[in-house]
C-alpha cells in the first residue's frame, strides 16, 4: 500500500526541526565553519573601496567579463593576469537579521523534508522496513542538503575544504532526517 505525503507530516516538522538544531550546534557550538572565512590584511582599505562604489546589495565579479567573448580582450585578460580575481557577496549595512535569517533556514529545513517525503512516497510503500527507509531516506537526504554545494568549490573558488566541511553537516543532516522517517514510517 503506498504512503501519502499527509502520512508523513510528522517526520517531515521533525526532520526539519533536528536539522535546524544541528546546525546551530553545528555554527553556535562545534564551530567548524569558523575557517571557511579569511581576514584580508587591509581590510579597511577594501571596505573603503567598496564602500566608496557605493553597490548595492547582490553579487559581484572582479574583474567583470559580461561576455565569454570579452576575454578575448588584451586587455581584458591583463586583469585577469594582475588579478585580484573576486566574487564578492554585498549585502545590507547593518547587523545581520538573525531572526529572519533562522527563520529563513528553518523554513529550508522543512521545504527540503517535504521534497523528501515525496520522493520517498514514490519509492516506498507501507510495508517498507526500517533499513530499506532509512536508506533511501539518508541517500535522498544527503543529495538534497549536500551535493549541489560542489559547484562552488568548482565555479567559484571556494576552497575544497570548505565544501568537504559543508558536506559533514549534509551527512550530519541526512542521517538525522533518515533516522527520522525510519523511525516514523506509517505501516498500515
Amino acid at each position: 500500500m503506498s504512503v501519502s505525503i499527509m502520512q508523513l507530516w510528522l517526520p517531515i516538522l521533525l526532520g526539519g526541526v533536528f536539522c535546524w538544531f544541528a546546525s546551530a550546534l553545528i555554527h553556535m557550538l562545534i564551530k567548524y565553519h569558523n575557517s571557511d572565512y579569511k581576514k584580508l590584511s587591509n581590510e579597511d582599505q577594501v571596505a573603503d573601496a567598496i564602500r566608496d562604489g557605493s553597490p548595492v546589495a547582490g553579487l559581484y565579479h572582479m574583474p567583470h567579463c559580461n561576455n565569454m567573448k570579452d576575454m578575448q580582450n588584451e586587455e581584458m585578460q591583463e586583469k585577469f593576469k594582475n588579478g585580484p580575481i573576486a566574487m564578492i557577496s554585498v549585502f545590507e549595512n547593518g547587523m545581520p537579521p538573525m531572526g529572519k535569517l533562522l527563520i529563513q533556514q528553518f523554513i529550508y529545513f522543512i521545504i527540503a523534508c517535504v521534497l523528501i517525503a515525496y520522493v520517498a512516497t514514490l519509492s516506498l510503500a507501507s510495508s517498507a522496513d526500517f533499513l530499506s527507509v532509512f536508506r533511501l531516506i539518508a541517500t535522498i537526504s544527503f543529495l538534497t542538503f549536500g551535493y549541489a554545494l560542489l559547484p562552488y568549490s568548482i565555479w567559484f573558488g571556494h576552497p575544497w575544504a570548505v565544501s568537504l566541511r559543508y558536506l559533514i553537516d549534509a551527512l550530519i543532516y541526512a542521517l538525522g532526517v533518515a533516522a527520522v522517517f525510519a523511525w516514523l514510517w506509517p505501516t498500515i
